[in-house]
């Protein structure tokens, strides 16, 4: 008897792992997926001058935490990691620095733009919807 109920409650737990897997949780969407893609992207181009946290640095790029311009019209952001930016620029209300953004469009592929991109619209507070491949091609 006591095997019996044992077997039972391992086939009860077993049955529930199964059911845990094959629910799509936050971890396993498309989007967080390109999102940890991204934060890759991100380490490796973007870092540097907009700071791991994406804080910024003053007289050289501004932040992309809580930034509206990063959580706002996706295009636009796409835009500006395709042909990058000059000159100054004005975040939530404050001046920043005269610095230059390169054009990522030949360096980067579709794929790592909306993934950079995706990464940026999600992290640090921000909260923007995904970014696609498709959404980068019809923009460049």
């Amino acid at each position: 008897m006591k095997r019996i109920v044992l077997f039972a409650a391992a086939a009860a737990v077993l049955g529930a792992l199964v059911v845990a897997l094959v629910i799509q949780t936050p971890s396993s969407s498309p989007a967080f997926a390109a999102a940890a893609d991204g934060k890759g992207v991100y380490a490796s181009n973007c870092a540097s001058c907009h700071g791991d946290k994406g804080q910024g640095a003053p007289n050289v790029a501004p932040p992309l935490a809580k930034n509206s311009y990063v959580t706002g019209n996706p295009k636009d952001v796409i835009h500006t990691v395709l042909v990058g930016m000059n000159g100054p620029i004005k975040v939530n209300g404050k001046s920043w620095g005269s610095g230059m953004m390169p054009p990522w469009k030949s360096s980067l592929t579709n794929a790592q733009i909306a993934a950079v991109v995706t990464y940026i619209r999600s992290s640090w507070g921000n909260k923007a919807s995904a970014v696609s491949e498709k959404q980068v091609a019809s923009t460049k």
